[in-house]
């Protein structure tokens, strides 16, 4: 079973659009969006949920009323003045911290389990996709990524799947590290951007430090020829293979709104260029046993 991850660095770059169309070409495959807190591969490829579960991180304050004698010791200590003057824990501003279950003299504060998100199993035209949804402003999306991601194993062992596809989160932050290791291949999409191209060589570094074999992908490579040829450049120096330079074009987002990917909605030169791109990293992931 082979591990493909797509990541950008930054936010922009078409990674998801081209991750969509690499799942509408390959088989045998399970399909990840490690992209918990923003999660939108489900816009294209419509789930059907079979499986779901709550994902529980990090720890909540609650007051036991029977046993609070409302001294407001609480209060005094909190840091983030969670706590109101009628001795109630505002669960948005709450740290979990425990330092008012520690020094309440009537043991009335219990720390419980937060739910923080929801994950899923799903179905979907081109098969099974593990997806999750991270709640507003919670943390620990690392540890979620990692939890939909050994999900994603055991599905694809059950269904004798050959490959896990994975669309990365962007940045190079804790969610990013978690979807890439272990992965057989990185791809990084990128654009003829100052920005792009600044995050793409950040993210090039992170796939280094951990070992991931890499490969590039130029997306929108003819709105700047000059800086595509900066990305050439870095390439050619850094011996990293371009797996594929994509034009500009207007029907990837044609094909969004009408929830397709680019492949069963038009057969034009990207559609060729990205069943180039999934062949080219198809035999990488055989040659990387």
């Amino acid at each position: 079973m082979k591990e493909l991850v797509i990541i950008s660095g930054k936010g922009g770059t078409g990674k998801t659009s081209i991750t969509a169309s690499l799942a509408a070409l390959a088989k045998h495959k399970v399909m990840v969006d490690c992209d918990v807190d923003a999660a939108d591969l489900h816009l294209v490829l419509k789930p059907e949920t079979v499986y779901k579960e709550d994902f529980y991180a990090g720890k909540l304050a609650r007051i036991n009323p029977d046993k609070c004698t409302c001294c407001g010791k609480c209060i005094d200590l909190c840091s983030f003045n969670a706590i109101s003057s009628s001795i109630k824990i505002d669960g948005i501003k709450c740290e979990g911290c425990s330092v008012c279950a520690h020094f309440c003299p009537e043991n009335a504060v219990e720390m419980t389990d937060k739910k923080s998100g929801e994950w899923f199993e799903s179905e979907t035209r081109f098969g099974k996709l593990i997806h999750a949804k991270l709640g507003i402003a919670e943390d620990n999306s690392g540890k979620l990524v990692t939890k939909i991601r050994n999900h994603a194993r055991l599905v694809a062992g059950r269904e004798n799947a050959e490959l896990i596809i994975i669309d990365g989160s962007p940045g190079v932050g804790c969610p990013v590290i978690a979807s890439i290791s272990g992965a057989n291949l990185a791809l990084i999409v990128t654009e003829p951007t100052m920005s792009a191209i600044h995050d793409a060589r950040r993210v090039y570094e992170l796939t280094r430090h951990f070992k991931i074999p890499v490969c590039i992908c130029i997306n929108k490579y003819d709105l700047n020829l000059e800086l595509t040829g900066q990305i050439e450049d870095f390439c050619r120096e850094g011996n990293i293979g371009v797996v594929g330079k994509i034009p500009y074009t207007n029907e990837f987002t044609e094909a969004m709104i009408k929830e397709l990917t680019l492949i069963e909605y038009s057969n034009n030169e990207t559609s060729v260029q990205l069943i180039q791109i999934w062949e080219k990293l198809n035999e990488i992931c055989n040659s990387n046993s």
